[in-house]
């Protein structure tokens, strides 16, 4: 190589990398308003610098390395600062299983984009490379080595990565902008093969189980009531716009005879896993009674096993079991995740008739309508139905914030001084629909159905604008998790709930973790013997709400106690220790080998438990395979 080449192959890449990572930064924080700090540039920037170098003398060209690194570094940082903006947290290795899914969501130019992105991508490192030279062959071996390293030694890795550069677990946007994306990446990739959850054994399994059983309410079988329709109603992002203080409206968004009910309730709330998406969590703990914890889609990969969740349930009980959801069957994984769940029907967007459109959401009411004409022509008619409705109207688009048909739904909703944050109007109109639509429904079943029990939710709070924008501008949340005060964190994951329990009416049910919900449900249908779901009742009466690397407890209205994992009072050590027990019995049921299922002797009958163990075939409709 001559003297110019080998000039050239010392300062291109040099260049080319500070080029990209001046841009990207600028982009992320212009854009985005995330901004890595400088002790992060300096820790972060050598580590792509020193990718870069490995990139380049395995490529092709000079063009095709500067394509595929500035690809690369767009996807690392802007992607990044996108997430972090929109869902509060940056990449992880978890994601690349929702990927599919987050192509589904997003539409046109968006989905062009990231699609684009990510083809280009593997197009590049298929075929940028050669290994004609020396420093080639030399380069993948560092590449290999590497990669094994992060596969076969995660943990000597991660052990001296965290003592390093540190670890903060509940504040992922802290450890992103104290390491950059590269740094961060690495170290979350070696973490992610470290805390791949490990099944439990038998004993460790039989262990958890054993302490969660002596702190569980749950009794002994006794007589059940007669079987009775149960409609659980998860509304998407439907969440009470009056909370944010600092923005006045017209008129009250939520219609007034919801406001009635919800009253008459208590302004009963449940505690959601989830913030702005990933409606799939709520879904799992409203139905399977485990809490989630970490930043992933339940249903993706860690809900492998079929369990004896609530609707499985309930079919033993004699009811038929169906879920209907007016979206594409296997987003979020939901055709696999329906069955191991004990559902025998799901309704998804080819089974309904797409009469009346809000973009490409069906309407509640129309959704509502639907259902109940296909309850009516199911093929067990007599036997009480479980009916599972989740909502889609009110879900943000990217393109078109909370998109609603204009000539249908008008506009009524407006700031009285002008709201800065488009989401916010635009939200409040569409749930201003929501609660008129459901209350239609609701007044029209309490009247046919009149022994019901009716449960209605909000999955989790609107997204509204990237960095909590329009919460911020309302006064109601901080610009990043770090700063919220706890009470803050309580406002960030509760949304109304509404529970009917037939002519008994509205039930009062508090502040509720949502994972105990299903639990619940069993309790007003009479359903008194042990269930998996009688694991969450261990803190009945004590609000123990997990989030990604921390927890709080909200003990009693207006006191909230946050847990995090330094400075651990009496109280978060015994939730700590009873969320590591819960944990571990549901990774057990859900991934492992089931040791802690029955519960008990007697809980779950022959048939049941052959179904939960693969041996017999669950009855199907015919887009649950």
């Amino acid at each position: 190589m001559s003297k110019k080449n080998s000039l050239l192959a010392l300062i291109l890449p040099a260049i080319s990398t500070s080029l990209a990572y001046i841009l990207a930064y600028l982009i992320s924080r212009l854009f985005f308003s995330v901004t890595i700090l400088p002790l992060g540039l300096l820790r972060d920037f050598p580590v792509i610098l020193a990718i870069s170098y490995l990139i380049f003398f395995l490529s092709r060209s000079i063009w095709t390395f500067i394509a595929l690194q500035w690809l690369l570094i767009a996807i690392l940082y802007i992607g990044n600062a996108a997430k972090l903006a929109f869902f509060g947290g940056p990449m992880v290795p978890d994601d690349v299983y929702a990927l599919r899914s987050l192509l589904l969501i997003l539409d046109g130019w968006q989905r062009l984009l990231v699609g684009g992105a990510l083809t280009g991508l593997a197009v590049l490192l298929l075929f940028n490379f050669h290994f004609r030279r020396r420093k080639a062959w030399l380069a993948l071996g560092l590449i290999l080595v590497l990669a094994l390293s992060l596969i076969q030694y995660p943990q000597p890795i991660v052990a001296a990565l965290d003592k390093r550069v540190g670890n903060s677990v509940w504040d992922q946007r802290a450890n992103y902008v104290h390491k950059g994306a590269t740094l961060y990446s690495l170290q979350e990739t070696a973490r992610f093969f470290k805390d791949d959850e490990q099944t439990p054994d038998r004993q460790q399994a039989l262990n958890a189980a054993s302490s969660l059983r002596a702190i569980s309410s749950a009794t002994a079988p006794a007589a059940t009531q007669a079987p009775r329709n149960v409609y659980v109603i998860l509304l998407e992002s439907f969440w009470d716009p009056l909370l944010l203080k600092g923005i006045h409206f017209n008129q009250d968004p939520l219609d007034p005879s919801f406001r009635k009910l919800w009253k008459a309730t208590g302004h009963s709330t449940i505690m959601s896993p989830v913030f702005g998406g990933y409606t799939a969590n709520a879904e799992f703990e409203s139905m399977c009674g485990f809490p989630v914890v970490s930043d992933d889609v339940k249903f993706e990969r860690k809900m492998i096993n079929a369990a004896p969740c609530l609707p499985a349930v309930l079919e033993e009980h004699g009811f038929d079991t169906v879920v209907s959801h007016p979206n594409i069957a296997a987003f979020w994984n939901r055709t696999n995740a329906y069955r191991r769940m004990g559902f025998n029907t799901y309704w998804s967007i080819n089974d309904f008739t797409l009469d009346d459109m809000n973009y490409k959401f069906l309407s509640d009411a129309s959704l509502y309508r639907q259902v109940v004409q296909k309850s009516v022509q199911r093929e067990r008619p007599k036997k009480a139905v479980f009916n599972y409705i989740v909502t889609y109207f009110g879900h943000w688009d990217g393109s078109r914030t909370y998109p609603r048909n204009e000539e249908s739904r008008p506009q009524v909703i407006h700031c009285v001084e002008e709201c800065t944050t488009p989401e916010i109007e635009s939200y409040a109109n569409a749930v201003h629909y929501k609660a008129k639509e459901l209350m239609a429904f609701l007044d029209d079943l309490r009247i046919s159905d009149p022994d019901a029990l009716i449960v209605a939710f909000g999955d989790h709070l609107p997204f509204l604008g990237g960095n909590f924008q329009g919460y911020v501008e309302a006064g109601t949340l901080a610009g990043a998790r770090d700063q919220f005060t706890p009470e803050m964190f309580l406002t960030y994951v509760s949304t109304p709930l509404i529970v009917i329990d037939g002519k008994r009416g509205p039930v009062s049910l508090g502040s509720l973790p949502l994972y105990q919900l299903p639990g619940k449900i069993l309790e007003l249908l009479g359903m008194s013997e042990p269930t998996i779901m009688s694991y969450a009742e261990g803190n009945s009466g004590v609000g123990v709400r997990p989030l990604w690397g921390v927890h709080f407890i909200n003990s009693a209205p207006g006191k909230v106690e946050m847990c995090k994992n330094s400075e651990q009072s009496a109280t978060c050590e015994a939730s700590t220790t009873w969320l590591d027990q819960i944990l571990t019995v549901g990774v057990d049921i859900f991934q492992g080998k089931q040791y802690s299922l029955p519960v008990s002797t007697g809980d779950i009958s022959p048939r049941a438990t052959a179904k939960i163990l693969g041996i017999s075939e669950m009855p199907t409709h015919k887009t649950i395979q």
